[in-house]
């Protein structure tokens, strides 16, 4: 499974910004999927998840109620709706793959993609 993060942006505080996690692969489907973030001289820390077949999410208490994830099983895609966006979520983003285990922690992700900058002005 290949990832590919896009969708980021400069952006003001309070506007939306989405992010898209394409994948490739035959076997996406079975996969779930989470996103992650790092901002900087900070730990990469979790942000939203979603099961193989969608549906279950999951999400950090700082983006609950403001991001949504989603996944496109046909398009291979997942998504994470970012509103009310603030300058504290500035980070790099990233997606990753996992077929089982806990999907709220880094440890055991099997497939990451490279991220996509986020950066929210005040």
């Amino acid at each position: 499974v290949q990832l590919q993060a896009s969708g980021g942006g400069l952006v003001q505080a309070g506007v939306s910004l989405r992010l898209s996690c394409a994948a490739s692969g035959r076997t996406f489907s079975s996969y779930a999927v989470g996103w992650f973030r790092r901002a900087p001289e900070k730990e990469r820390e979790f942000v939203a998840a979603i099961t193989w077949s969608g549906g279950s999410t999951y999400y950090a208490e700082s983006v609950k109620g403001r991001f949504t994830i989603s996944r496109d099983s046909a398009k291979n895609t997942v998504y994470l709706q970012m509103n009310s966006l603030k300058p504290e979520d500035t980070a790099v983003y990233s997606c990753a793959a996992r077929l089982r285990g806990t999907l709220t922690t880094v440890l055991g992700y099997d497939y990451w993609g490279q991220g996509t900058q986020v950066t929210v002005s005040s």
